[in-house]
């Protein structure tokens, strides 16, 4: 579990403004639905609708009465739903980890619009991948696998403090980013090609991990500001 991300030659002091505004978004909107918990099938009835489901977009299945209109809304109000606890902390903490540094590297306004692109591009790949699924996704992971790349190109010599059960106690490691990265990625890759033949089955929708990630990896250089990939060259050319 990964609780700071380093970076020697660019310390971070700005005040992350966009990563803790999403923060709060997400965590608003997880409260709002954790409200409608209590009122019989609301809860069901608004994931439905407002998360992204593959079939509506590639017209293999009819929308669900309660999408809004127009329905490609999806796209967008998908990111900022999630299924449970786990699952909001673990993507909020990922967020944090690496996306003050991100933001740092691209100012508030390219941040931000990276940041939805990453969700866009995570959103696209899972609708191509489960073209005939009805199941609703949702989260910010495929969003936020987008800033997991940009960390990688942005910052490819720092490390990530990670967190290691044993027993009752955890370790300390510092694990190079592109291992911890690298590592994180190969995972998706490996649970979405076991995914592929159960599409239907449900569970984590590796395949926006991968959209999101790939869509990061192509946009990063447009999106960071000039003196940091000035100085990304200077650092693999020397």
């Amino acid at each position: 579990m990964p609780y700071r991300a380093d970076d020697a030659d660019d310390p971070t002091t700005a005040v992350p403004l966009i990563t803790i505004a999403l923060i709060v978004a997400n965590l608003a909107v997880f409260f709002y639905e954790l409200s409608l918990a209590t009122q019989g099938s609301a809860l069901d009835s608004f994931i439905r609708a407002y998360s992204l489901v593959p079939c509506e977009y590639t017209q293999r299945c009819a929308a669900y009465l309660g999408t809004p209109s127009p329905f490609w809304i999806t796209l967008f109000s998908s990111m900022f739903l999630h299924g449970g606890w786990a699952h909001i902390l673990g993507n909020m903490l990922f967020l944090f980890v690496f996306g003050l540094h991100v933001e740092r590297s691209m100012g508030v306004a390219r941040y931000l619009a990276f940041y939805l692109l990453c969700g866009l591009g995570a959103n696209a790949f899972e609708i191509v991948a489960a073209a005939n699924s009805n199941l609703p996704g949702l989260g910010a992971s495929g969003a936020i696998s987008g800033i997991l790349a940009a960390y990688l190109v942005l910052y490819p010599g720092s490390h990530v403090r990670t967190l290691i059960p044993f027993g009752l106690f955890f370790w300390t490691v510092r694990v190079p980013a592109w291992i911890f990265i690298g590592v994180w990625f190969a995972m998706q890759l490996i649970y979405g090609a076991a995914s592929i033949s159960a599409v239907n089955a449900g569970g984590v929708a590796y395949s926006a991990h991968v959209g999101g990630f790939l869509t990061g990896l192509l946009l990063v250089r447009l999106f960071a500001q000039t003196h940091r990939v000035d100085r990304l060259r200077v650092y693999h050319q020397a």
